[in-house]
């Protein structure tokens, strides 16, 4: 006797087959959803290293203008201990007179001194400033990279929905572009002019 052979419901192969585009598409959704939050992660990371270098090259230039006020009030008393020995030279102690120079020296030491620091400082916030610019720049292209990513989400989760592989491919395309956007972010590789 011949066995039977069943053969599939063309309904069942078919919801079979929709049931793994949606699988697919909500594998890739969760793969779009990593990236977002890597992309977030770093937008997060490159604000609060902009902001803590600008605090540090505020701090630093703070330093430097305590040092010029030092220095420039170093400076002024020397000249102001040169100008007395100038005007009552004769009608001063050789004790006091010494006194006076030795004073006016030791403050002009004090003001080249803080000359050559406020240099450094300068230098070091210069440099901070510089790393504020770099994480300011790498932050819009993790800002217009997260807004691709959701909506790339959001278009896959449409694609599910409107069981449309069109818009699905509109979202893989988003996403990339969103992804690569992200990558950006972290290496600079290029730059978009109208971003900065």
């Amino acid at each position: 006797m011949a066995e039977e052979i069943e053969l599939p419901d063309p309904k069942e192969l078919e919801e079979k087959k929709e049931k793994r585009f949606d699988r697919r598409i909500a594998l890739v959704t969760a793969i779009y959803a990593v990236v977002l939050a890597i992309t977030s992660l770093g937008g997060n990371n490159a604000t609060k290293e902009m902001l803590l270098s600008q605090q540090q090259a505020s701090d630093q230039w703070a330093f430097y203008q305590a040092k010029g006020i030092k220095q420039h009030i170093s400076e002024n008393t020397a000249a102001l201990f040169e100008a007395t020995l100038f005007d009552r030279g004769g009608s001063i102690s050789s004790g006091a007179k010494a006194r006076y120079e030795e004073l006016a020296k030791s403050l002009k030491k004090d003001a080249a001194r803080y000359n050559d620091e406020k240099k450094e400082i300068e230098k070091e916030a210069k440099k901070l400033e510089e790393e504020r610019d770099t994480y300011r720049a790498k932050n819009p292209y993790f800002e217009y990279g997260e807004v691709l990513l959701q909506i790339a989400i959001v278009l896959s989760s449409i694609s599910i929905l409107a069981d449309s592989p069109p818009v699905f491919s509109v979202s893989v395309v988003s996403a990339l572009m969103g992804a690569l956007l992200s990558l950006n972010g972290y290496l600079l590789i290029f730059r978009i002019p109208f971003l900065h």
